[in-house]
């Protein structure tokens, strides 16, 4: 069965849609290529998660470093939008692998 974790694929595509937005709204070049190799990196995560809900690595390496990017940047700017929201969901996306995989173990 081929399939993607529900969480981990809404957290790509949401990923993929801030950088599409990103660039959309500013033309930020780095916003569409970091938001979009970060989402397709979790989407490939939650889709290898289905399969083996042991591997967390991919998914929780790209959510862990949006969690560390995005929370210098929100540290920095002060702006909630976007890069502490981004830096909250990273950071719940993190906690969630990491507490499933302990569970499982």
């Amino acid at each position: 069965m081929y399939g993607f974790d529900a969480w981990g694929l809404a957290y790509g595509l949401l990923v993929c849609g801030g950088g599409i937005y990103g660039y959309a709204r500013s033309g930020s070049v780095p916003s569409i290529v970091a938001g979009m190799s970060f989402g397709v990196l979790a989407i490939a995560g939650a889709a290898q998660l289905n399969q083996d809900p042991s591997n967390i690595w991919i998914l929780l390496t790209s959510s862990g470093t949006l969690s560390v990017m995005m929370g210098a940047r929100y540290y920095k700017t002060g702006k909630f939008m976007p890069a502490g929201l981004l830096s909250l969901l990273s950071i719940a996306m993190s906690l969630k692998l990491l507490t499933a995989h302990y569970l499982l173990n």
